[in-house]
């Protein structure tokens, strides 16, 4: 059963294979030089390796204008390459995700290009089209400021296309069985190359309803459940990772009520709270978040993260709250993306601060769920504000002070590394952070270390504790009779906290931090008194080692 439910303790490292490792001195990242590169992945503690795109592209949209399903981009390698990559990964024990992009192809697609050339090819109706422009072809646009419109003429074809993003690239009609019994042999090949799962992009525009006359997509949660039981059958524990920002009243329709559908979600709730939790030390609106996103299916799982290779999506959070996490994080216009997010990685957002930015990743590696992280993100990388909209945050990997921070010994590499300033590669690298035990890198290592020795976070059951402060957020989890405590001071100040752990079994008065020698032991009025420094995190274990061992001796 744990087997099958790998992804519950799982610790997920997103990266760009063309902006990670270049082998062959070409300047653009490749899967060989990935694979030099994951005995350092294997020592971070990850488990789990997800692949943004690396199929054959255009590359206007960053690979998510796919042209071949079927393949490796051959600036990445082959797919022998790929095939090595996987058996690498395994042989340490890791796993691989890859992004799953089926709600629409590259218009340089063989499928779209004979869809537009001839109306009688059965890849005609692949695609959603239009005699007349829609009334509504202004409407629901995903990229405002930059993306006019949902509908574009096609000179050769005499109609109007749908597209949800970019007019480069047409959605597929995914409700088209063809199309649909498409889409699980693109799986099938690749979990037939090892991959043990997928990030599937943009789910509420893949399973909703499509066409000139809708208004108001209706999902199809039914294709969900078909997805699942494709990657059951084939494989057994293959999953499905979505990126669904939908609101909590709707997750239940997303996993399904007995968990037939999907197996995770990133929980976009409960990371826009969070940021503007850190913003304004205001912990209710975070509270509200977990409590709305509590109720899951046993074998389904959150995935929780801080950045991602997207901007930071603001939109679920009223406009005051939006408005304070813009001028803590992204007060400039051109730090700002869209009318609704923040283009920024994390550590130049909260000013290098190292307790703060010590205290975010604390909080994302104790929220409920599986923790996912940035390549990068373990050294603090920053972001590139003179690139173009979300270019800015998919700088290449700083490996060394070496030219070009180690990333590729080619004079004029494909994708510029961040170089001068606080966050240029001379300053920020793995070489450096790796030989100073009090780096931003080794602190990382440790805690995803601890994490993975608490799989209560994981598997358990969480409480919020009724705190004496409410910028302090304390959670316990429950699992097999074991329980945790994790504390956070979302305060510039330090503090005084007092809370009950709201476990009252035989010697479980006591809490035994995991993280220091600082453990806290109930006081009469049977509240637990701790004193935290500003922005100061707490790992604590209830009822202490020596207890815990004499109960499994029982």
């Amino acid at each position: 059963m744990l087997n099958d439910l790998w992804y519950k303790n799982a610790i997920v490292y997103c990266l760009s294979v063309g902006t990670f490792m270049d082998s062959n001195g070409d300047g653009v990242g490749d899967f060989q030089g990935l694979v030099r590169r994951l005995p350092y992945l294997q020592g971070l503690g990850v488990t789990t390796i997800w692949l943004m795109p690396f199929q054959p592209s255009p590359g206007r949209d960053n690979g998510y204008d796919i042209s071949d399903y079927y393949n490796v981009d051959s600036k990445y390698g082959t797919l022998g390459d790929f095939a090595e990559f996987t058996h690498a990964c395994h042989e340490r024990g890791m796993r691989v995700m890859v992004d799953l992009v089926i709600n629409h192809t590259s218009d340089q697609h063989p499928w779209f290009r004979e869809a537009r050339s001839d109306p009688a090819s059965k890849y005609h109706d692949w695609y959603v089209w239009a005699d007349r422009q829609p009334p509504h072809a202004r409407d629901g646009v995903v990229f405002p400021g930059v993306q006019k419109s949902t509908w574009t003429f096609d000179k050769q074809a005499k109609r109007w296309f749908f597209h949800r993003f970019y007019d480069f690239q047409p959605d597929l009609n995914t409700a088209n069985p063809q199309v649909h019994a498409e889409l699980l042999k693109i799986m099938g090949f690749w979990l037939q190359l090892g991959v043990s799962g997928f990030r599937m992009d943009a789910v509420p525009f893949v399973i909703g309803t499509k066409g000139a006359k809708v208004r108001q997509p209706v999902e199809q949660y039914d294709m969900l459940r078909s997805f699942r039981e494709f990657l059951q059958w084939r494989t057994g524990d293959a999953i499905i990772l979505a990126e669904a920002n939908v609101l909590p009243d709707t997750d239940l329709d997303y996993f399904g009520d007995e968990g037939e559908r999907l197996q995770m979600m990133f929980n976009f709730q409960v990371n826009q709270n969070t940021f503007y939790t850190l913003a304004t030390g205001d912990t209710g609106p975070l509270k509200k978040a977990l409590t709305a996103t509590k109720a899951r299916p046993a074998t389904a799982q959150w995935g929780v993260f801080l950045r991602n290779h997207d901007e930071l999506d603001l939109g679920r959070l009223a406009p005051e709250q939006r408005a304070a996490v813009f001028a803590a994080f992204g007060p400039d216009p051109d730090m700002q993306l869209y009318g609704r997010g923040i283009r920024r990685r994390l550590a130049p957002m909260l000013s290098g601060d190292r307790r703060r930015v010590e205290l975010a990743y604390s909080l994302m590696l104790t929220l409920p769920g599986t923790p996912v992280f940035r390549y990068g993100d373990e050294i603090g990388m920053g972001e590139d504000l003179s690139l173009p909209e979300r270019e800015c945050a998919r700088t290449p990997m700083q490996w060394s002070t070496e030219p070009h921070g180690g990333f590729t010994k080619h004079p004029n590499p494909s994708s510029r590394v961040i170089s001068g300033g606080a966050y240029g590669f001379e300053r920020v690298n793995v070489a450096s952070q790796r030989r100073d035990p009090n780096s931003f890198l080794n602190w990382t290592e440790r805690m995803i270390r601890m994490r993975r020795e608490v799989p209560e976070i994981s598997w358990g059951d969480f409480a919020i504790l009724r705190a004496s402060r409410n910028d302090v957020l304390a959670l316990r989890y429950d699992w097999r009779n074991n329980s945790v405590v994790c504390v956070h001071n979302f305060a510039a100040e330090a503090c005084t906290v007092k809370f009950r752990s709201g476990c009252n079994g035989p010697g479980e008065n006591r809490l035994v931090n995991l993280l220091s020698d600082d453990h806290s032991e109930e006081g009469d009025d049977g509240r637990h008194t701790v004193v935290l420094e500003p922005y100061g995190y707490r790992w604590y274990r209830v009822g202490g080692l020596d207890y815990l061992l004499k109960r499994s001796e029982l």
